[in-house]
């Protein structure tokens, strides 16, 4: 959990995605690597930490490049498809700071926008196992006997980048019954994040537990939560987005996986009548279908970010329901491209591409494994309701 060193800050949108495209040609190298031994990839975020690139969404008057969310997106998609974890990491770092600008006082603004661009990252610590819902919390924030500031209990899971944070923003529920978002220093004492990730995609993502026992945390450092999501706010669809930009990276990687094998290793089947892979026109059919498809994704994606631009620009009930039905096109999507061409990448490849030394069996694993973060089909119940029945999404987040 070092504090990065000399850390760089962008100041366009232009750089960002200068930046984001040559640290992914690094991040590439050992990707497959990593995954197979479950390499926490501290070096590479250490890397990514000092780019700047954590701090790109950072507004402009608080010193930051305040990128567009279509850049973002973008950003989040070149990582992730060259290691969807380090894409995935980020993710609720992102979320955190929007939470920020819509609840946040000016002064916390001031401040934890100022940790961010020194290079400090943050994590999460917001679902919880064995509750009734995904949505419910049983974490809670209690006032210190001594009156000065609050006390944190409970048990999380799923805390993807808490390994990695220096602050590691927590739901909580206070005494009234409403949630908050706690800013808690990683060094708190009384707190433990548990390394016992075990999914078998995005392994290198920490997305273990973190534990609190009664761990103190400033009064300056909690945010209003609840409200984000009792009024139209752009959190819900910018923690959405960013899970559509990893799907879309997921799915790039596997889609270029699939081009370089076939064109380098795959042999023709006997009855193609062709001397090479490339020339079966089956296979064409395919690596069409799968190309439009891809293609359509990114478009979307990019609309998405469009959306989500202006409702940030002009936030009310029409931009925000505007911008969580863009980005559920885009999730939904982005869903079934990444499946699709993790599984079709070895009908393509052949049984040669199912060995451990070419490691593309993560594609798939991954996809699976991410897109489980909340259920698709109802992605396309709101947009089907959104466009025949006039029904806004819910103002709820899923993140």
């Amino acid at each position: 959990m070092s504090l990065a060193q000399h850390v760089a800050v962008i100041t366009s949108d232009e750089q960002a995605l200068i930046v984001a495209s040559d640290l992914a040609e690094d991040f590439k190298r050992d990707s497959a690597l990593r995954d197979r031994e479950r390499r926490l990839p501290h070096p590479e975020l250490e890397a990514f930490t000092r780019s700047g690139l954590w701090g790109i969404s950072v507004p402009k008057e608080y010193g930051g490049a305040g990128v567009s969310n279509v850049t973002l997106a973008k950003v989040i998609a070149l990582i992730a498809e060259a290691d969807a974890s380090l894409g995935q990491i980020p993710q609720n770092h992102f979320y955190a700071l929007e939470v920020l600008r819509v609840n946040g006082s000016e002064p916390q603004k001031q401040r934890l926008y100022a940790e961010v661009l020194a290079g400090r990252r943050f994590g999460n610590a917001l679902a919880e196992l064995g509750t009734k819902t995904a949505h419910d919390r049983t974490t809670r924030l209690s006032r210190d006997s001594s009156g000065q500031g609050y006390r944190i209990d409970g048990r999380k899971f799923y805390a993807t980048g808490a390994i990695y944070a220096q602050r590691i923003p927590t739901s909580v529920v206070d005494e009234h019954g409403v949630q908050q978002l706690a800013f808690v220093p990683a060094e708190a004492q009384g707190l433990s994040v548990i390394d016992d990730w075990s999914g078998f995609g995005q392994r290198t993502t920490g997305s273990g537990s973190v534990l609190f026992e009664n761990v103190a945390v400033d009064e300056a450092d909690v945010v209003p939560f609840q409200s984000a999501f009792e009024r139209p706010t752009p959190v819900g669809p910018l923690a959405q987005i960013l899970h559509a930009a990893i799907d879309t990276g997921i799915a790039r990687a596997a889609y270029e996986d699939a081009l370089r094998f076939v064109r380098t290793k795959t042999r023709p089947w006997i009855d193609s009548g062709n001397d090479q892979a490339t020339q079966d026109p089956l296979t064409l059919k395919s690596f069409g279908h799968l190309s439009i498809r891809l293609h359509a994704t990114e478009a979307l994606l990019e609309r998405a970010g469009e959306f989500l631009d202006r409702a940030q620009a002009e936030t009310n009930a029409d931009t925000v329901a505007a911008a969580s039905i863009a980005v559920a096109e885009v999730r939904a999507l982005s869903t079934e491209i990444s499946l699709a061409t993790g599984s079709t990448l070895f009908e393509l490849a052949g049984s040669q591409a199912t060995l451990a030394e070419h490691g593309l069996d993560r594609h798939w694993r991954n996809a699976r494994v991410h897109t489980l973060h909340d259920p698709v089909r109802w992605k396309y119940h709101a947009v089907g309701n959104y466009y025949l029945n006039q029904q806004n999404p819910p103002l709820r987040g899923t993140i």
